[in-house]
């Protein structure tokens, strides 16, 4: 019995030495000199999944960008029926060209306010140059620059 175990043990790798295809062994010259080849065949690799990857962001950016548009186009057209029920709901207690006038000159100060808002705003940003990135580059040039400077001496 112990000879039939003995055999059992030894038949599972002959199944894995036949299912492995015997490949020549290469030498360490010839692997070393494949090595500049599939680092280009791996970058390249990469560049194609990184345009695949931003070509499908991208889209649904587009997709997404699209949708909050059209939100705000019917968002629009609420604010429209909003002020034109504002205008029927004055004119019961005034005229109907007093009630527009007041609905007018109110949505003038908003605007005017938002106006102001938006310029200081705009203000704050220009000139459009990141100044402390800029600095910051400038100094990491200087120490760079020094560090060469020493070591060289």
């Amino acid at each position: 019995m112990s000879q039939t175990t003995g055999s059992s043990r030894q038949s599972p790798p002959e199944p894995r030495a036949q299912s492995q295809p015997s490949r020549p062994k290469r030498s360490l010259l010839s692997l070393v000199a494949d090595i500049p080849a599939l680092i280009q065949e791996l970058f390249h690799r990469e560049v194609e999944l990184l345009k695949a990857e931003l070509i499908a962001k991208l889209k649904a950016l587009g997709i997404g960008a699209g949708l909050l548009v059209g939100a705000g186009v019917v968002l629009l057209f609420m604010v429209g029926v909003l002020l034109t029920s504002a205008v029927f709901a004055l004119s019961l207690v005034m005229p109907g060209w007093l009630a527009a006038l007041i609905v007018a000159a109110f949505l003038l100060i908003v605007a005017g306010i938002l106006a102001l808002i938006g310029y200081r705003v705009l203000k704050r940003g220009i000139p459009p140059v990141p100044a402390e990135s800029i600095d910051s580059l400038q100094k990491d040039y200087r120490a760079i620059r020094g560090f060469g400077k020493r070591g060289a001496s």
